[in-house]
């Protein structure tokens, strides 16, 4: 395929044939805003790179319609890594919420550069640790936080380059896709941001949350701070 702007930052440092390998077996596809976008079996057979866009991750209970939010990918970002190490399905939904394109990768080919390409290595297992950083600060989020606290950590990490996957998280989410990132529903988030404008700490318009005053908003999070 031809890289022109599907030229990503994990290729930053590996050396040239492994880039034109990488490139040999990478396919681009594009999907809409909205759709399902992947299936488990595409995932037993295929790995994906986020080029452009927002694609979610989540767990959905049927029997209430609750909704908790896993990962947020956009560009650079890599999935399903777990079915990656494992060959097994990964028992998750997958949605797109903006327009975006990725790099389809044969499952096998990406295992084999796991494997014997060290360079490769060291660019993924760094990212399967923040994967696994995440997921972990998740659950604790949501065992030991309640909604105020959570929302006013996120809004911490939005604005912290190290959080991998919350830094800028926020820019043109809607508060119903808020309230699935921390385990809640819309109208609990809104009464969240509701309070925090009128401390004038944030203010608000359409899927756009500005600080007004991060040290307030620090002051907020002092609780969180054993975390």
């Amino acid at each position: 395929m031809q890289k022109e702007s599907n030229e990503i930052e994990l290729l930053g440092n590996l050396n040239k044939s492994f880039e034109d390998e990488f490139y040999k077996y990478a396919k681009s596809l594009e999907f809409k805003k909205g759709s399902s976008a992947f299936h488990s079996d595409d995932l037993l057979k295929n790995f994906y790179i986020v080029v452009s866009g927002k694609i979610k991750t989540y767990q959905i209970n049927f029997e209430n319609d609750k909704e908790q939010t896993i990962f947020i990918y956009r560009r650079g970002d890599m999935f399903d890594v777990i079915t990656l190490l494992d060959n097994q399905v990964h028992d998750v939904l997958y949605e797109v919420l903006e327009d975006c394109t990725v790099l389809e990768l044969p499952l096998e080919r990406v295992q084999y550069w796991l494997e014997n390409d060290p360079t490769f290595s060291k660019k993924f297992f760094p990212y399967l640790a923040a994967q696994m950083r995440h997921t972990e600060e998740l659950s604790t989020d949501l065992a030991l936080y309640n909604t105020q606290d959570r929302l006013i950590n996120l809004l911490v990490d939005n604005l912290n380059q190290e959080k991998h996957f919350k830094y800028q998280l926020l820019q043109n989410l809607s508060n119903s896709e808020i309230a699935k990132l921390l385990g809640t529903v819309r109208h609990v988030i809104e009464r969240a941001l509701k309070q925090l404008k009128a401390d004038n700490i944030i203010e608000t318009s359409r899927k756009n949350i500005t600080i007004k005053s991060f040290q307030k908003l620090l002051d907020k999070t002092s609780q969180l701070l054993l975390k």
